[in-house]
């Protein structure tokens, strides 16, 4: 129910969000626009918002030959996880990261980047599988999914509102200059807000479970230690920074901004709560 209502919580703050700017740059006219789309927006990214992620990921399928060793871990933490096996896509990034995305665990896919596979020892790979699986058990990657689905429509908003700054006629009570720079303003707020809304504590709890389905808190440990410093050193060029929250680790680097809004946890206290979870396991 919890989960439901975050959903619920996020799709009224989009249709919110698309009726002020609606009337922002068009008036009445433009909001009641902006409401009907927001309303197909809504229901295509219930059921669509995964594919619309991975395409904006430029995400491929892959299939067991090409990777069997992957396959054989992803298939083993699933038996154990008790989820069905989900669909593995890859990311051409040299940056190691993954993500799992999908409406419910019959439909889940888990997205590791190439420099993930390549990077990694094998017992850090099935540990990062493990989280995300954990996320897939625990029902996460719904608002996840919707989430960064919305972060799409919010950035086609903001294009949408320079365009009219730039060429809207002054006196055109429709396209006020002012309104205009204010949703420009609140547009990427809002984005972040989006991401904090994702709870932090869901992914101490993919962690904790994860570890469980691997079976080594300290692989996952060092799996997270590994990524951080990675992902800090060269971030990852995302479609949206707003889809930041969909990974394992966050890609954004800590000179970035928006890091001050981040959605993940301290990647040091992850890694404290995962050694004493061995220290206690023994």
């Amino acid at each position: 129910m919890t989960g439901m209502l975050k959903t619920t919580a996020l799709l009224g703050g989009l249709t919110a969000l698309f009726m002020a700017a609606g009337y922002a740059l068009g008036g009445e006219s433009g909001m009641a626009t902006a409401f009907a789309f927001s309303i197909i927006m809504n229901i295509g990214s219930w059921f669509f918002s995964d594919k619309i992620v991975l395409a904006l990921h430029r995400a491929k399928e892959v299939q067991e030959p090409e990777f069997p060793d992957l396959f054989a871990t992803v298939k083993r933490l699933a038996d154990r996880a008790r989820i069905p096996m989900p669909r593995i896509y890859l990311i051409e990034s040299d940056t190691p990261n993954a993500f799992a995305t999908g409406r419910n665990p019959k439909h889940a896919v888990v997205a590791f980047n190439r420099g993930l596979i390549d990077r990694l020892r094998p017992e850090q790979i099935s540990a990062v599988a493990a989280h995300e699986l954990a996320h897939i058990k625990h029902r996460d990657i719904l608002i996840s999914s919707i989430a960064a689905c919305i972060a799409g429509a919010i950035s086609m908003i903001a294009h949408t509102a320079q365009w009219a700054m730039m060429f809207g006629r002054r006196d055109d009570r429709d396209n006020n200059p002012i309104a205009v720079l204010a949703t420009l303003i609140i547009i990427p707020i809002a984005a972040t807000l989006i991401q904090m809304a994702i709870s932090r504590s869901r992914e101490f709890e993919a962690d904790r479970l994860g570890a469980i389905i691997h079976g080594n808190p300290l692989d996952l440990a060092s799996a997270l230690a590994s990524l951080h410093a990675i992902n800090d050193r060269a971030p990852l060029a995302l479609p949206s920074p707003a889809m930041a929250h969909m990974y394992i680790v966050s890609p954004l680097s800590g000179r970035n901004l928006l890091r001050l809004f981040s959605t993940h946890p301290d990647v040091n206290e992850r890694i404290n709560r995962l050694q004493q979870m061995a220290t206690a396991r023994g």
